[in-house]
């Protein structure tokens, strides 16, 4: 029967149903037992399933990855939690130099089923180091997937999914997201590495992911007031992409908006543009546009209001497409 639950409430329920259904799955990171987590994500847990499953592990992200690697070829399915994005850097290494290169490396006969679970974005007025869109990183590196969710239905069910991979998986939360709310389904599935339409649409395609498919729905919104249809997509799978049903989509609409929070340079918006430039080239009515951070880093937290893409830079993009 569907509840009504927060991201963050959610993500702990997929956890937890995770946990229960295979031993082998362990929680580790910094402050996930006793405290529950710095955003309570793993609230609960320890108490009911012992601190042999969900570990307390010392403030170093890259032990931290580095041990999970040897649990994981060792036949348990850890999940570790970084607290927040900025600190993934000191774990870099280790994720792209052995988490990402195990399986090829020894010709598919060793895997590293691992998830890799990182708040992301800025929105919560937080210090350096606390707010980092980190996530191109890990889509151009070859070895690793890269998932982000968006909902509480995708927290629930995308969390275990990615447990249950025999592949390492790098799990993007939307930290300003994790309290609101929406319908979980427990039988409700959908692939996991496949984009969704999560509003139709005919008059332009607007893409998004994490924290930033909100404002892409907010946008569409205040889009329709004024008689424009904007469909939009969510792509939850950074790597691979599931660019199908948007080829589909652009080829309907004619125009494309792709909105991050990341910067534009070099960003995943702008290999989605080249791929939706060179498949729907003849369809389109005017170039893929971006709507991004900036190109430079995350500012102060009380200038992240100007730095973060919101609803009017979403309409802004939409309007100049329809001026080609």
């Amino acid at each position: 029967m569907a509840e009504k639950l927060t991201i963050g409430k959610a993500l702990n329920a997929g956890l937890r149903r995770a946990l229960e259904s295979d031993p082998k799955v362990l929680i580790m990171g910094e402050d996930v037992g006793k405290l529950g987590g710095v955003f309570r994500i793993t609230d609960g847990l320890q108490k009911d399933f012992g601190d042999d499953r969900v570990m307390d592990t010392p403030l170093a992200e890259s032990g931290i990855i580095g041990t999970a690697i040897g649990l994981a070829i060792r036949g348990y399915r850890p999940v570790c939690e970084i607290q927040f994005d900025g600190f993934v850097y000191p774990a870099y290494d280790q994720i792209v130099s052995q988490v990402a290169k195990m399986y090829y490396r020894s010709q598919g006969k060793v895997k590293v089923p691992m998830v890799i679970r990182i708040p992301f974005g800025g929105g919560i007025g937080a210090v350096e180091h606390h707010s980092e869109s980190p996530e191109a990183y890990f889509a151009h590196t070859a070895g690793l997937k890269v998932v982000a969710c968006s909902s509480p239905q995708d927290a629930y069910t995308m969390i275990q999914q990615a447990i249950t991979s025999d592949d390492p998986i790098v799990f993007f939360e939307p930290k300003r997201r994790y309290h609101e709310k929406g319908e979980v389904d427990p039988d409700l599935t959908y692939p996991l590495h496949a984009s969704r339409r999560v509003r139709p649409g005919t008059d332009a395609t607007v893409l998004a992911y994490g924290p930033m498919v909100r404002t892409a729905l907010d946008a569409a919104t205040a889009a329709a007031e004024d008689g424009r249809e904007l469909e939009v997509f969510d792509l939850r799978t950074l790597s691979p992409l599931d660019l199908a049903p948007i080829y589909e989509s652009v080829r309907r609409t004619g125009r494309c908006v792709m909105v991050h929070e990341a910067p534009s340079n070099v960003g995943l918006g702008a290999e989605i543009a080249a791929r939706i430039t060179e498949e729907c080239f003849y369809s389109l009515e005017a170039p893929v546009l971006r709507v991004t951070g900036y190109d430079t880093p995350y500012p102060a937290a009380r200038l992240e209001e100007e730095f973060l893409p919101d609803l009017d830079r979403v309409l802004d993009a939409v309007d100049r497409t329809f001026r080609w």
